[in-house]
């Protein structure tokens, strides 16, 4: 898309000249003449960069009508680069302009070169000062989520993985949106990432969001981004995923937790590919390729009027399943051995060995928490192993069992009734259970509990079960 000038001079001639030159160079140009014209037109359209004269009718010499405007536009925070010019150009003018916002200053008669090279370093800048706003609510948002970008990172020894990776591989070349199903704690966040990493939009953002942990009230926000004062606690304006995701990729995980009320919202984005902040009328382009998750039985949750049939298939150009870890057996060495050498590197213990029966007692196994189970599993047996190797025993596979296949009243409430466990450990286990009880269904085990989604999710969050 060419990048987008807005002049406001109340000279015709002027103007004239300088759409010949800069739609010469590729530029779209908006011209206005009147300072009000100006920020009437910022506040319904996006523009890359501002030519401003400092003189208007109303004063031809003084520069303060263009010191106003720069004031004006600068308190909207668009982070819009304003270039002032004037042909009363004095040192004092150029001071005043550059305090009240603007990034550089022309003096009437203007050089084209110097024109143009002013405008390329004032876009190159904007350019840069973006992308440090994306990338340092990306790191707000992200610190505590890891997503490996590379192949290496995934373990893949098993016919139906390989088989996977294959048709992602296939895929990334697309744009083509992506649905990956399967039970929690296959892995779909890493392969969500591994897609990004090796299609064309790998030197852009890959934004992950969990919908499952956003606020109904909060949605449009988070996704769309704000302004200052669109609601009672907007004190600064903020991007949103969508804008965070620029040219890159959009991970929406937990996808049947979108509120049924803001799925149109979220389809009218993605078929409009534009969007408006909240408090804004502006709208903003929406480049983003969109690989989305879910646990859930989407059709049924159609059947139900809980998800959009529209919805569903605009994200699921492409729907692949990714096989939980008792349908991967090959693969459970190889990730019990990564787990270990990556949890003994970090807490700086030695790490041991698994025995061969310990391995074929882990590949019997049914691992109703899948990947994510065998990596808590495998963190722990790390603190508990005395020994080199880890047998059977150590990985106390049968009382894991239990709780699963078991609805065992007595052991829970044993459990849960231990007079030595305090109030947050109660909890948990509770959590876990319910959790466990309900193969990994989040809404299921949420409804179970009376928690809203919002709720639930702080709860994993607070017992770092997420």
């Amino acid at each position: 898309m060419n990048k987008k000038i807005l002049i406001a001079d109340d000279d015709m001639n002027i103007i004239a000249s300088l759409k010949f030159v800069l739609a010469d160079e590729g530029f779209d140009i908006l011209a206005v003449t009147t300072p009000q014209a100006a920020l009437d037109n910022l506040k319904t359209q996006s523009v890359d960069l501002i030519l401003l004269d400092m003189n208007f009718q109303q004063d031809t010499t003084s520069g303060a009508e263009g010191v106003q405007l720069v004031e004006a536009i600068t308190a909207l925070e668009l982070n819009i680069p304003i270039i002032v010019m004037t042909g009363w150009a004095t040192i004092d003018i150029a001071v005043e302009a550059m305090q009240a916002g603007a990034k550089d200053f022309i003096q009437k008669p203007w050089k084209n070169e110097r024109m143009l090279s002013a405008i390329d370093n004032q876009l190159a800048l904007a350019k840069l000062d973006k992308k440090a706003q994306r990338l340092s609510q990306q790191n707000q948002l992200l610190t505590s989520q890891a997503h490996p970008g590379s192949r290496a990172g995934i373990i893949a020894q098993s016919q139906s993985m390989q088989a996977l990776l294959s048709t992602l591989d296939d895929l990334a070349k697309s744009d083509m949106s992506i649905l990956l199903t399967g039970d929690n704690g296959t892995g779909k966040s890493m392969l969500a990432a591994y897609v990004h990493s090796v299609s064309a939009r790998k030197k852009h953002s890959f934004v992950p969001v969990n919908m499952g942990a956003i606020p109904e009230s909060l949605f449009e926000s988070e996704m769309f981004g704000h302004v200052k004062g669109a609601f009672t606690d907007a004190k600064e304006s903020r991007i949103g995923r969508f804008e965070m995701a620029e040219q890159g990729t959009l991970f929406l995980d937990e996808l049947a937790n979108i509120p049924f009320a803001q799925q149109a919202k979220l389809l009218h984005v993605l078929e409009a590919q534009q969007f408006e902040a909240v408090g804004s009328s502006k709208s903003l382009h929406a480049d983003v390729r969109i690989i989305s998750a879910t646990n859930s039985d989407l059709l049924a949750d159609i059947k139900n009027n809980s998800f959009r049939q529209d919805l569903y298939y605009r994200l699921n150009t492409i729907e692949l399943r990714v096989p939980s870890l008792s349908e991967r057996v090959e693969d459970i060495p190889a990730l019990a051995a990564h787990f270990l050498l990556s949890f003994s590197t970090k807490y700086h213990r030695a790490c041991p060995t698994l025995s061969e029966q310990a391995i074929t007692a882990m590949q019997e196994y049914n691992w109703p928490g899948n990947i994510r189970e065998l990596s808590h599993m495998m963190e722990r047996v790390l603190f508990t192993c005395k020994k080199d190797s880890i047998d059977t025993a150590e990985l106390m596979l049968t009382g894991a069992n239990d709780d699963v296949g078991n609805n065992n009243n007595n052991n829970n409430a044993e459990s849960l009734e231990d007079p030595t466990l305090s109030l947050d450990e109660i909890e948990k286990k509770a959590l876990i259970k319910r959790l466990k009880f309900h193969h990994g269904n989040a809404t299921e085990t949420a409804k179970s509990l009376g928690l809203s989604r919002s709720g639930y999710y702080r709860r994993l969050s607070k017992y770092e079960l997420d």
